[in-house]
């Protein structure tokens, strides 16, 4: 359906001791005070705590017995009962509040006449324009610059304990549902500021985090989404397949802003994937009621 990739590039400008760029730690706060009161966030201090007692018990370790006692790599008692598990529970408020956020935006961006005032009688305002690309660009910054907080703060358990198991954690992210990287909610509000991008471009943030997202393409024709983050970052969000397939998957995401954005961008390559995807669909359609012919007459 979906494949999205975040590429990180070189950190070391923003993360350079005494240089001019500001440490990353510094620049999440700074952007997290400028939110609204009560969204959630990565406690990165909190967390840089944890991992400082850690350090400083497991060289006291050292100096007690000369060979480090309990091996912090493998089971450190001062961290993996509370770092992992308070890395978790903050991840998954911050996701949470990025999913229900970016719905009722993108549900109100695309509702017209009676459902936008039912919407609204729902408690959910209307905005202008120029408000809903800020909101829009607002919650993109929001859930790449938490996600990024998540990647670093685990790289720098592993750097403390000599270990993999921060590694490890960030490849269970998706399964836990707390990596916005790879959140289909993430693509579509992109799309959605694109979309807006087009008819205004005056709205700027007042702490400048990302360059503009944009649509690029391949020599092949095949797109993808990107956006730059702090100058030294760049996220990659290749696109396979925009379409869910209808009646296939019960609970599928339709990106329907991902849909209004290719289908006026690259019109040639949307008509010919279009119908490649149709054919797809009937072929898989019936193909599946094959099987189900099948297994109800026990053929083989």
């Amino acid at each position: 359906m979906l494949s999205m990739k975040g590429k990180e590039e070189a950190l070391s400008s923003s993360e350079s001791d005494g240089g001019e760029k500001m440490k990353f730690c510094k620049r999440y706060e700074e952007y997290m005070r400028g939110r609204e009161e009560g969204m959630p966030s990565v406690g990165l201090k909190k967390l840089k705590k944890i991992l400082k007692r850690c350090r400083i018990e497991f060289h006291s370790r050292l100096d007690l017995d000369g060979e480090g006692g309990a091996a912090c790599p493998n089971n450190c008692a001062v961290c993996d009962g509370s770092f992992f598990s308070s890395l978790l529970n903050e991840m998954s408020a911050v996701v949470g509040c990025f999913n229900q956020r970016a719905q009722k935006l993108l549900e109100l961006h695309l509702a017209s006449g009676f459902k936008k005032y039912i919407l609204c009688f729902r408690g959910k305002s209307l905005l202008s324009h120029g408000e809903m690309m800020q909101e829009g660009k607002d919650l993109v910054a929001y859930g790449i610059i938490n996600s990024i907080a998540m990647r670093k703060i685990l790289k720098k358990y592993d750097k403390i304990h000599f270990s993999r198991q921060g590694q490890a954690f960030r490849s269970k992210a998706p399964s836990m549902h707390i990596e916005i990287l790879q959140s289909p909610w993430l693509c579509d509000l992109m799309a959605f500021y694109i979309n807006l991008r087009r008819s205004s471009d005056k709205n700027k943030s007042t702490v400048e985090l990302f360059d503009d997202c944009s649509l690029t393409f391949d020599d092949e024709g095949k797109p993808t989404l990107s956006c730059g983050l702090f100058d030294s970052l760049k996220i990659e969000i290749d696109l396979t397949c925009s379409i869910c397939l209808e009646g296939v998957y019960e609970d599928a995401m339709h990106l329907n802003e991902l849909n209004i954005l290719l289908s006026h961008s690259c019109r040639d390559y949307w008509q010919k994937r279009l119908e490649i995807e149709r054919v797809e669909r009937v072929r898989l359609t019936k193909k599946h009621w094959q099987s189900v012919r099948q297994d109800f007459l026990g053929f083989q």
